[in-house]
C-alpha cells in the first residue's frame, strides 16, 4: 500500500482516538486540500499491510481506523485488506473520500464493495474550498456527507450518520 503517512493518536478524522492511514495519490486535487503533498501517486512510501494492522493495534486505547488521503478509494482492495483486520480486532472504521456515495456504487468495483463492506462511516465528496466549515463535524466543507454505510447499504440509500447523544450515558434516570 503507497502511504504518505500516519497518525497514532488522531482525535480529529472521526469520534474517540483513531489510528489515521493518509494515502498516497489523488486524483481530485480539491483546491484548499489541506494535504497537498499527497496528490503524487508515485510519492510517499511503500508500506505493507500487515506493517500498518501492527502499528494500528500498538495502542490499547484506540477506537478506530481512519482512512484518509489521497484516496483511499485508488488503493480499494489494500485499503480494505486493512479495513478487514481493523474490524477484526473490535474498531470502527472511518474512510474519506473525494467520490460521491452514488459514483462509488456505480463501478460496480470488487475493491470498492469490499472497502465500503468494512467501512462503517464514508465521509464523501470533494472538500470545496467555498464551504470549507470548522463547524461542520469530522468534514472539512459543508457539502460532504458522514454516511453510515451498512445502514445505507441495508437500506439502498443514503443514511446519514448519527452523532451518538454522549450526554445519554452520564444522566441519571428518573426515579
Amino acid at each position: 500500500m503507497r502511504i504518505a503517512n500516519t497518525v497514532s493518536d488522531s482525535i480529529v478524522d472521526g469520534p474517540g482516538l483513531r489510528f489515521t492511514v493518509f494515502t498516497q495519490g489523488c486524483p481530485h486535487h480539491c483546491s484548499g486540500c489541506h494535504n497537498p503533498n499527497t496528490h503524487d501517486p508515485a510519492g510517499g512510501q511503500e508500506v505493507e499491510v500487515a506493517e500498518l494492522a501492527e502499528k494500528m493495534t500498538a495502542n490499547p486505547l484506540t477506537d478506530g481506523l481512519t482512512l484518509s488521503g489521497g484516496e483511499p478509494f485508488d488503493q480499494a482492495q489494500a485499503c480494505a485488506a486493512l479495513a478487514e483486520l481493523a474490524k477484526e480486532r473490535g474498531l470502527n472504521v472511518w474512510t474519506y473520500t473525494g467520490y460521491t456515495w452514488e459514483k462509488l456504487l456505480e463501478g460496480g468495483d470488487p475493491g470498492v464493495l469490499a472497502l465500503l463492506a468494512h467501512t462503517d462511516v464514508l465521509v464523501d465528496g470533494p472538500f470545496v474550498e467555498g464551504l470549507k466549515s470548522y463547524d461542520a463535524l469530522f468534514r472539512g466543507s459543508t457539502n460532504q456527507r458522514l454516511i453510515d454505510v451498512p445502514k445505507s447499504l441495508a437500506a439502498g440509500q443514503v443514511v446519514l450518520w448519527q452523532r451518538p447523544d454522549l450526554l445519554a450515558h452520564f444522566t441519571r434516570p428518573e426515579s
